[in-house]
């Protein structure tokens, strides 16, 4: 990078200092930030900015609007979300016919594709009904179907895709998944749970690395453009790792990136032994990089709720089921104590309030140390009172992604529906985590749900649990950095920390307004990658 791009002045600001009144708003704050070769140099007043500043830096003027530490996606899924960029999206379909006729002009206007892939709906697009697969086949009837629930736990098919991967009423159902079936007659209903979608994805068109290296580039640019600096890629699938590696050495990833390796529940302990090796093996080159690296691992406890596959400790409202966990809490206490033996931090996620309990117990069993691992709970959409201290204590992270519960028309009134009151009076306690002294971190699960920062934020603060509105802004730069070990880094404005910036149109502390903000530039490590026209 040349040193014009590596000096950067911004000049009247109002910058989120958190520790300060009002999360920073005192008479003679701070105004502006010099950058220089990839570090704030100076957080200091407008007048010494320009006196301090090189000859050739660039200045931007933010006039009056907030500037902070980029903002840092604690989890999300970059290569997916750069892949439906543009694809068939149901997420703001309310009702069956509004899903269908969506899947049908998509069909007509894409004749050459052999599938149709789309995804985003929510199970209370059906009221009271199910995917069955003669939805779909009303619309697309001779070519294979999917549509991906916005969760990603489940999967609304047609014949032609049932035909294709083989599934009738005679195939088992695979572990971790279930081929929901017609009571009468086992018939496959179209409905696939969980692992069962695996048998549709073998079947289907694999991208190739340019396609991944595509989708990977768009989503850089996307972030970028959205104010982020840092992504925190949830789960990573091996293949994918070299892809990451090339776009780094061209240059080209403009985003502090650390990636997820899987851990999954269908292997022996030895095998599970033998995955590691490979994990430590392909992550190796990466130990210390600056713009990628890995170190952590991901694993499901649970499913979700909608689908009753979220495992919690009393049942679902009128059944007796309340799902079962993907991991045995033995299996999973071992395999996690040998990844943090080994130095791995962990990453679970679990959304019933017994799936938080086995990963936070998995993580007290794994020993002594792990304070120095920074385990990490992925989602916590439901806790049990008794776990909530447990964060603190335990220093294990609370990554929690706050637009989930306002994702689909109609979903919290579905998703109560399931649960019950009391129980759903514990959703998403990012405060009561908060006030008990654990460390909250905030992203936005995209693809799953848009990642929109300022729709993150203000679902932050309009939940039952809310955060203050500084609050949400420390979780999104302190937090995140945080849970990626990266905190005396990034996450904070001050002198030799990492130069990775965003500037907002308006100062969101001042005005309270956070949905429609936009962004007016976004730096990382010294260097705008993004500004506005």
């Amino acid at each position: 990078m040349d040193a014009v791009a590596q000096r950067v002045v911004i000049v009247n600001g109002r910058l989120f200092l958190p520790g300060t009144p009002a999360g920073g708003r005192v008479e003679d704050e701070p105004t502006a930030v010099v950058v220089e070769d990839g570090t704030i140099a100076a957080v200091t007043s407008d007048a010494e900015a320009r006196r301090l500043r090189h000859p050739r830096a660039e200045v931007i003027d933010a006039a009056g609007g907030l500037v902070l530490p980029g903002f840092d996606d604690a989890h999300l899924h970059v290569i997916p979300g750069g892949q439906w960029s543009g694809m068939l999206t149901l997420g703001d379909a309310a009702t069956l016919p509004e899903m269908q006729a969506r899947v049908a002009e998509y069909a007509a206007a894409h004749p050459e594709a052999p599938w149709i892939i789309g995804g985003g709906w929510h199970h209370a697009a059906w009221g009271d009904g199910r995917p069955a697969k003669e939805q779909l086949d009303l619309v697309v009837p001779s070519r294979p179907a999917m549509m991906i629930c916005m969760d990603g736990h489940s999967y609304w098919v047609n014949s032609a895709a049932l035909r294709a991967a083989g599934i009738d009423r005679d195939t088992p159902d695979p572990a971790n998944g279930v081929i929901v079936r017609d009571p009468d007659g086992g018939e496959p209903t179209g409905w696939l749970k969980e692992k069962a979608g695996q048998l549709v994805y073998r079947v289907m068109p694999e991208p190739d690395r340019q396609d991944l290296k595509v989708a990977l580039l768009r989503a850089v640019r996307a972030l970028n453009a959205a104010g982020f600096t840092a992504v925190q890629d949830a789960r990573t699938d091996p293949g994918e790792v070299p892809v990451w590696r090339e776009v780094l050495a061209e240059g080209l990833l403009t985003l502090r990136s650390r990636i997820a390796l899987p851990m999954a529940p269908e292997q022996s302990l030895a095998e599970w032994r033998a995955t590691l090796d490979a994990h430590e093996e392909l992550v190796a080159p990466l130990r210390g990089g600056d713009r990628l690296t890995g170190g952590i691992l991901k694993g499901f406890v649970d499913g979700v709720i909608e689908s009753r596959t979220a495992a919690m400790l009393a049942p679902y409202e009128g059944e007796e089921g309340r799902g079962a966990p993907a991991f045995e809490p033995e299996q999973l206490t071992a395999f996690t104590a040998e990844a943090h033996r080994r130095g791995w931090q962990v990453q679970l996620h679990a959304i019933g309030d017994r799936a938080v309990r086995m990963a936070l117990d998995a993580f007290e069993a794994a020993g002594r140390d792990h304070r120095r691992r920074r385990h990490r709970v992925e989602h916590i959409e439901v806790i049990h009172p008794d776990d909530v201290r447990r964060f603190a204590e335990l220093d294990v992270v609370a990554s929690m992604q706050p637009s989930h519960a306002f994702s689909a028309p109609g979903r919290a009134h579905h998703w109560h529906g399931l649960i019950g009151a009391d129980r759903a009076a514990t959703n998403w306690p990012m405060s009561a985590i908060h006030r008990a002294g654990g460390v909250v971190a905030l992203g936005s699960d995209w693809p799953v749900v848009d990642h929109d920062p300022f729709l993150t934020l203000h679902c932050a603060i309009s939940a039952d649990h809310a955060l203050t509105l500084p609050q949400a802004l420390a979780a999104y730069g302190q937090g995140s950095a945080y849970a990626a070990h990266a905190e005396r880094r990034r996450g904070r404005l001050a002198v030799g920390m990492d130069a990775d910036l965003v500037v907002l149109d308006r100062d969101l502390l001042e005005t309270g307004e956070v949905l429609g903000a936009g962004v007016v530039a976004t730096i990382v490590d010294g260097t705008v990658v993004h500004r506005a026209a």
